[in-house]
This record gives C-alpha cells, structure tokens and sequence, in this order.
C-alpha cells in the first residue's frame, strides 16, 4: 500500500469505464428484458443509469485525473451517436476525457464511421469484439468476421488514416491472431482490453493464457488493459487475481500495462474500492516509478491524454 498521506493525492487514469442513460439513450443488452449470455452470468443490477455523478460517487477517496470511455454497446445503427452524446456529458461534467468508439471493421460503411467518430478531437480509436470461439478446442483461423478475415482487415486499415488505436477483446485462445494483426500493421496501436479474458483458473487454462499474452506480447505495437478480471458467482479479491495481475506486469512489462475500473460492469463483482485497492495491493513490491506507469503514465501516453 502507498502511505496514508500519498492515497489521496496518487494520481489515476481510469482506462476502462461506461455511462449510459437508458431513458435517453439505446443500449440493447441493458434495455431488453431478456439478458444476452453474458461472462458474469446475472447483471440485471446494473440494468439502470450509470452518469457521472455515479461514477464520482463510485470513485470517491481516489485521485481520477483523467478518464477514458469505452464504448457500451450503443445500439449499432450509427455508433457516432454515443460519441456524440459523450461530448455533451464531456461540455458539462469535464469528463470522460477520452472516447473509444464502436467500429465493426467490415462493415460495408466502416469508412464512414471512422469519419463520424474523428468528427470529435476527444475520440482515440475504436473497439470491437471480433468472431470468436468459445473454448480453446473451438479456436480457427479465417472465419469470417475474425481478425483473419480480408472484410474486416480492410476496415481495420483504415484506422491508420485516422490515427487511431484499436481496443481489442477477445478472448486470449485468439491471441496468436491479434499478434499476426499488430505485426501486419505496425502503426496502429492494439490495446488488448480485459487482460486477456482468464476465465479458466485451472493450471491448465493459466497455462494457455501466459503462453498467448506471451505471442501477443512480443509485437512492440501492443498494449494491455489490466480490468475485467472477476469471475462469475465470486467476489473480486486479491487472492484471486493478484498473481494474474502480476503475471501479465512482467509479460507485457510495466510499460504498456493500464489499470482501469470497467465500471459499472465490475461493480458486479466488487466495489470500485475493493478492485483498485486489490491493483495498488497486487504491486505493492514495484518501484514507484513503475506504479505511476501503472497507474497514471502509460493511459496518458497510449490514448493520449496530456
């Protein structure tokens, strides 16, 4: 732990974060009765607004200096539209700071969502779930909708135009994908969201995971988002997840690793209290140099913030 007169005062960029209003705003999975399959099981909880007076609420007793959106499933008629509500909520509140948009690469009009998005100076990029299987035994190259398909490429190209990074969740048997992707286009910046997804705590699926952070981690292009990491029916704790944390510290390195809170999402599993003090616990041994990377440096360098 940090000493009691530096916990207020240690600077945080939160990397990972949601608002929604759903009486204003379309957002399907959040809005529809019935839920969609879903890696914490039951989030009928955070089924309601979640603005920034939330997440002050939320956060308080800890230094947010900045913080990125992350694109919360708007309704995908036109993505642009949540960036340009964002920018309202940015007018009034002074945050988020940062805009991560929603991009499907093959769409057919990709081009001219790219250019909707760049409409606003605070969006830095896009997210997308790409096709994915749903064990290790299911994992192929090529399917349509995947990294690997000609469609989806050709939109991911585009980014470059745009200068824009790519957040990146998939789950970590498609990783030697991911890399194939940064290698191929060295200038786009990847950022793998939710650690790499390592749902599967057995020695075996530990295994799997390490050994794909590790084919990902050698493209110098990649970058890494330290979040997501509860598992369903579990409380979030540091016994659970601090050798993860650590884990994938020393494959990425220090430089290109971000903590971030996913909230509301993982409000499901802890409190924004219990997962960030469980961050500041899990490198407690790093130098103070590497926590403020951690912590606050590297998501202002990444997406851009200074």
């Amino acid at each position: 732990m940090l000493p009691v007169q530096d916990e207020a005062a240690f600077p945080i960029v939160d990397a990972h974060h949601h608002l929604w209003d759903l009486g204003q705003n379309p957002y399907p999975w959040l809005q529809d009765p019935q839920q969609i399959p879903f890696r914490y099981g039951d989030y009928s909880a955070i089924k309601r607004n979640y603005l920034p007076a939330d997440y002050r609420r939320d956060s308080a007793g800890f230094n947010i200096v900045r913080t990125v959106h992350m694109e919360a499933e708007w309704e995908r008629s036109d993505p642009a539209a949540e960036t340009r509500w964002l920018t309202t909520i940015n007018a009034e509140h002074g945050f988020p700071n940062a805009f991560i948009g929603h991009g499907e690469p093959q769409r057919a009009d990709i081009a001219e969502v790219l250019a909707a998005h760049a409409k606003s100076p605070l969006v830095r990029g896009i997210r997308h779930k790409p096709a994915s299987a749903v064990s290790p035994a299911g994992a192929t190259r090529g399917g349509a909708g995947s990294m690997d398909d000609e469609m989806w490429r050709r939109g991911y190209a585009l980014l470059e135009h745009h200068d824009f990074s790519f957040d990146l969740q998939t789950p970590w048997w498609h990783l030697d994908a991911a890399a194939q992707l940064a290698r191929d286009f060295p200038r786009t910046t990847l950022i793998l969201n939710h650690t790499g997804l390592p749902a599967d705590r057995s020695a075996e699926g530990l295994a799997g995971w390490r050994r794909s952070m590790e084919t990902l981690a050698r493209e110098p292009n990649a970058a890494l988002k330290i979040s997501g990491l509860g598992q369903r029916g579990l409380p979030w704790t540091l016994e659970a997840n601090g050798a993860i944390i650590r884990d994938a510290i020393a494959i990425f390195g220090a430089d290109r690793c971000m903590f971030a809170s996913n909230f509301p999402v993982d409000s499901l599993m802890g409190s924004f209290q219990t997962i960030f003090q469980g961050f500041r616990d899990a490198v407690a041994k790093e130098t103070p140099s590497n926590k403020r990377k951690l912590f606050h440096d590297n998501a202002i360098r990444i997406y851009r913030l200074s």
